[in-house]
């Protein structure tokens, strides 16, 4: 249980730090064009300390969730004083403001990149092999025995072949590291296939093999055994042998991981991409889990959820997978926040570049270029958005309390 609440208290930790250094990321980012900023805090409600340097307020506040940055004259509608006016915001180019206003995003972005080289370097990245379908390679040879419960198949597992066990596979000449090519004269690729060919039959079958640069033909004598499964128990045929697994990771050189960083922060970004197009239709299953349905592990999950799940891979020891998880969630959150809807960063860049395209199109007709976009007409819009917002929030935070995903 310990474990589990250092997990969570870490996750949150982590997500609570990504968050400022994306405010942070606004603020140097303007201070570097000219811009002013007012204050720069870590967290929210009342302040525990504060200092200011040059023309900035910095500090922390009580509640460590996040940040804020202010800057002066982000829109039009914000007051400014007389000296700060010359250097509201606003009043810079399209490419500088969109570049403050992206800054807290690609924030993100850089962040969940480091997490995985870093990732690379020690523990690893996860094997994309390890996913795809096992060949019919043999790990190696043992025997065949029925298991006709769930209890003794996890028993068998971890126990050593009885004296006197039939080893089909092995007597027939089977060894570690041959590929199966066929079973009774059926090609199989996989082994799924393997499997279900030789559970299948029974007796003295044909067995096609690749042993190096050798095609062998071997004859097994094919034992049936009662299995256990989730249908039910049944008689299968067995040869008493495993396959060869891939590695679940794997760990790069500092140069090497460079490009298998930005290819599995590739793969991440396509996931990330998905799972947003997806997102609305998630939503119903969620409302679902909240009233005691079955919590579909594809639903989209709150802060709480993402740190619940942290910590359960701290306490069963899978750091690959909490580093994955905070990968994830600053890659989701950077993409998010870019959504052209207001009050996200996006949104207000969207305002930025539409002002931009209008005064270009003013020009071709001859006309002046128009005013600042009135961010008070916007406001009923922003508003829905916002309530949508926090009641999506709403829901899968409860999911995540009520019925939560688990490892």
């Amino acid at each position: 249980m310990l474990a589990y609440i250092i997990g969570i208290v870490l996750f949150a930790l982590g997500i609570c730090v990504s968050v400022a250094l994306h405010e942070a990321g606004h603020m140097v980012t303007a201070k570097a064009f000219g811009m002013k900023v007012r204050r720069y805090f870590v967290g929210f409600g009342p302040t525990v300390f504060s200092w200011r340097r040059g023309e900035t307020e910095y500090g922390l506040k009580w509640i460590p969730l996040g940040g804020f940055c202010d800057i002066a004259g982000m829109t039009a509608l914000d007051e400014v004083t007389p000296d700060e006016a010359p250097r509201a915001m606003w009043r810079f180019k399209t490419w500088k403001r969109t570049v403050v206003m992206s800054a807290g995003s690609i924030t993100h972005f850089i962040l969940g990149f480091v997490v995985l080289y870093l990732m690379a370097v020690t523990m690893g990245l996860p094997n994309p092999a390890a996913a795809a379908p096992t060949e019919p390679v043999l790990a190696e040879t043992s025997c065949a025995r029925s298991a006709a419960t769930k209890e003794e198949v996890q028993a068998q597992s971890n126990s050593p072949c009885p004296p006197g066990a039939p080893t089909p596979a092995a007597t027939a000449g089977l060894r570690a590291g041959d590929k199966v090519l066929a079973v009774g004269g059926k090609p199989v690729s996989s082994w799924d296939d393997m499997l279900a060919a030789v559970q299948a039959t029974s007796g003295p079958t044909p067995f096609e093999v690749q042993r190096g640069t050798e095609r062998l033909r071997l004859v097994v004598d094919v034992p049936k055994v009662k299995r256990w499964s989730p249908s039910g128990t049944k008689e299968v045929g067995m040869i008493g042998a495993s396959p060869k697994q891939l590695p679940l990771t794997v760990q790069y050189g500092p140069v090497s991981a460079i490009g298998a960083t930005f290819g599995f922060t590739g793969s991440m970004f396509a996931e990330t991409a998905q799972r947003l197009v997806q997102f609305p239709e998630r939503i119903p299953a969620v409302v679902s889990a909240i009233f005691g349905g079955e919590r579909d592990k594809d639903t989209p999950v709150s802060v709480v959820g993402a740190s619940r799940l942290g910590g359960e891979a701290v306490e069963q020891g899978v750091w690959v997978l909490f580093f994955l998880l905070l990968a994830s969630l600053n890659f989701f959150i950077g993409v998010f926040n870019l959504l052209p809807l207001l009050p996200l960063d996006g949104g207000h860049i969207a305002v930025v570049w539409y002002e931009r395209v209008r005064d270009w199109i003013r020009g071709l007709r001859g006309k002046a270029a128009g005013g600042p976009v009135d961010y008070t007409k916007l406001s009923g819009i922003t508003m829905v958005l916002v309530l949508i917002g926090g009641a999506v929030t709403l829901l899968t935070v409860t999911a995540d309390i009520v019925n939560p995903i688990r490892l």
